[in-house]
C-alpha cells in the first residue's frame, strides 16, 4: 500500500500536466482565435502555426518535471531525466521561434507584394524554408552546449565534412545559390508573369531550393532548374509594372473614307477599355496605318491591358465589336480572290 501511495502525487502531476496542455490547446488557442479575428490582426495564422501543438507539449513537459521530481529516484537516473526534459523544452522552443522566423519572412514578402498592387501572392519557399532551418540549427547548437557538449569540433568538423558535401553536391548547391539569388536580385518573384528564351511562359508559383515552378495559362506546370534560369535570358510581363500593350492589325478596303475608319476604330477601343474588365480605361487609343496590301490598307490598333492574362478577354471583344460596327456604318472589308469577304481583322500581341 505505501508502494501504491508514492506514486498518487507524480501521476497526479503528470495528469495535471496533460490536462492543462489540453484546455491550452482547446480553449485558450481558440479564444485567441476569436479575439484576432474579430480585430482582423493578419498575423493570426502565424501565431496559431507557431503555437498549434506546442502549449500541450510545454504543459505536459511541466507537469512531467514535477512528476519526476516528486519521486524516490537515484541521482543519476534523475539527471538523466532532468536532460531528456531540457532538450525536449529547448527544441520546442526553438520551433515555435522557428514557425515565427519562416511566417514572419513569408507575410513579410506577401506584404511587399500586396503594395505592389498584386493579390493572392504566396511566398516563395526557399526563403522560409532556409530561415525555418536556420532557427533549427541554433537551437540544436543550443541543445549540443546544454549538454555540455563541446560545440567548436562540431562546426569544425561540419566545415570539413561540407567541403566534401559540396564537391558531391554541386548541381544541387548551384540550384540552391542560383534561387536565392534569383529572389534577393527581384528581378523574378512570385506572382510574375515570364516568357523564357526557349519559349515556355506563364505565372511564376514558387522558388524552391532546387527548381522553380512556373503555370501556364492551359493549367499546365513547367518545373525550371534554378541554375538554368539564372542564366536564361527572361522576359518578366510584371516589370516594371503590370501593364502592357496590345496591338491588333486591321485591314480594310480601299474604298472606304480613312478618317472614318479611324474615328469608329478609336471609339470601338475606347469602349472596350471602359467597358471590358481587364482594360486600361485611363489610357488612350491610337491607330496608325503602316502597309498598302493587295487586298486592302492595313494599320494597327494600339491598346492597353492591365495585365498579360487580360489581353486575350480584350482583343476578342475588340475584334467582335469592330466587326459589328463596321458593317453598321458601311465600312467594307477587303474581298479576297474567290469572292469571300475576307476576315479583314487580326491581331498581333506584344507582350
Amino acid at each position: 500500500m505505501p508502494n501504491m501511495a508514492q506514486w498518487v502525487i507524480p501521476v497526479a502531476f503528470a495528469a495535471s500536466g496533460v490536462a492543462a496542455g489540453l484546455v491550452a490547446e482547446r480553449v485558450v488557442l481558440s479564444r485567441l482565435v476569436r479575439y484576432a479575428t474579430e480585430r482582423r490582426w493578419s498575423g493570426q495564422d502565424l501565431l496559431l502555426t507557431s503555437l498549434r501543438g506546442i502549449a500541450f507539449i510545454w504543459c505536459a513537459t511541466a507537469g512531467l518535471y514535477s512528476a519526476v521530481q516528486s519521486i524516490p529516484l537515484r541521482p543519476s537516473l534523475l539527471a538523466l531525466f532532468d536532460k531528456v526534459l531540457l532538450v525536449a523544452a529547448i527544441m520546442s522552443v526553438t520551433l515555435v521561434a522557428a514557425r515565427i522566423a519562416s511566417g514572419s519572412v513569408g507575410l513579410y514578402t506577401r506584404r511587399l507584394y500586396l503594395r505592389s498592387g498584386s493579390t493572392g501572392l504566396p511566398s516563395a519557399s526557399i526563403v522560409t524554408n532556409f530561415t525555418h532551418l536556420l532557427v533549427l540549427l541554433v537551437g540544436l547548437l543550443i541543445v549540443f552546449d546544454s549538454l555540455g557538449v563541446a560545440i567548436a569540433p562540431i562546426l569544425t568538423a561540419l566545415g570539413v565534412g561540407g567541403l566534401a558535401v559540396a564537391l558531391a553536391l554541386q548541381e544541387t548547391l548551384s540550384n540552391l545559390f542560383s534561387g536565392l539569388y534569383i529572389i534577393t536580385s527581384r528581378q523574378i518573384k512570385p506572382g510574375d508573369y515570364v516568357r523564357l528564351n526557349t519559349g515556355e511562359e506563364g505565372y511564376v508559383l514558387d522558388i524552391t531550393w532546387r527548381n522553380t515552378k512556373i503555370k501556364e495559362v492551359p493549367n499546365n506546370m513547367i518545373i525550371v532548374p534554378n541554375a538554368k534560369l539564372a542564366s536564361a535570358t527572361v522576359t518578366n510581363f510584371h516589370q516594371p509594372d503590370k501593364e502592357v500593350a496590345l496591338p491588333v492589325r486591321v485591314r480594310v478596303s480601299y474604298e472606304n473614307d480613312f478618317a472614318t475608319v479611324e474615328r469608329v476604330t478609336l471609339d470601338i477601343a475606347r469602349e472596350v477599355l471602359r467597358d471590358v474588365p481587364g482594360g486600361v480605361a485611363t489610357f488612350e487609343p491610337v491607330i496608325r496605318y503602316h502597309t498598302f496590301g493587295d487586298a486592302g490598307i492595313e494599320f494597327t490598333a494600339l491598346l492597353r491591358a492591365r495585365d498579360v492574362a487580360d489581353q486575350y478577354r480584350l482583343k476578342h471583344e475588340f475584334i467582335k465589336r469592330v466587326l459589328n460596327r463596321y458593317r453598321s456604318v458601311g465600312i467594307t472589308l477587303p474581298v479576297i480572290s474567290t469572292g469571300t469577304p475576307s476576315p479583314g481583322v487580326g491581331a498581333a500581341v506584344n507582350g
